[in-house]
């Protein structure tokens, strides 16, 4: 589920954070630019693991600041296809059942891939699994809260670097917002035994 990730990037240390220790300087600016961001085709960067080398610093002219470059060592969320991960159902929509980490939200287990005969309750706004059995069909509900074990099956990277408007855009009017996309989107998969609510496979 976590991995650690080998960077390089140049970091700005200002002036006034001269008296500071230069690793804890650095540390602490990696972390500001970094954490909880999603960097494309790597993942979820979660903090700093180490600083293993520093080259020497340099300050230009007109800036007082130091700029060095830094390789190091960050934990980054990205599960591997096929890993089977615990979270929570965050809600249910026609596209499926929304799951969260708790720190990571954007996880989608789509209709095809729920553990079938399934139907989407509309009154109750929830996922519901017609489990067959020798009495009959029971209805078991995928309630919000309730913790789900789900196999990562896919996952989607979006960029969402910031464009310029287009020429349409700039003389149409502002009232079609164009939807968000998040940056980092798993799909998961509970279309196989011992997948699913960790309820229904809990002996009572």
């Amino acid at each position: 589920m976590f991995v650690l990730v080998e960077m390089v990037d140049t970091v700005r240390i200002p002036p006034w954070q001269f008296e500071r220790k230069l690793n804890d300087s650095i540390a602490e600016e990696l972390n500001k630019k970094l954490a909880n961001k999603v960097v494309y085709n790597v993942g979820l960067c979660i903090c700093l693991f180490d600083i293993t080398k520093l080259e020497d610093a340099y300050v230009f002219p007109g800036d007082g600041a130091s700029h060095t470059k830094v390789h190091f060592r960050y934990v980054v969320f990205h599960p591997f296809l096929d890993e089977i991960l615990i979270g929570k159902i965050k809600g249910c929509s026609p596209e499926g059942v929304h799951v969260s980490l708790g720190f990571f939200d954007d996880i989608l287990i789509p209709p095809e891939s729920l553990q079938q005969p399934a139907k989407f309750d509309e009154a109750e706004q929830v996922w519901v699994w017609e489990y067959e059995t020798e009495e009959g069909a029971h209805d078991l509900y995928m309630d919000t809260g309730e913790e789900i074990r789900f196999r990562v099956v896919d996952e989607s990277f979006v960029d969402t670097s910031p464009t310029g408007p287009s020429s349409a855009e700039a003389t149409s009017s502002s009232e079609e917002l164009p939807k968000k996309e998040a940056p980092y989107t798993l799909m998961g998969s509970i279309s196989e035994p011992g997948l699913g609510l960790l309820s229904w496979w809990t002996s009572s």
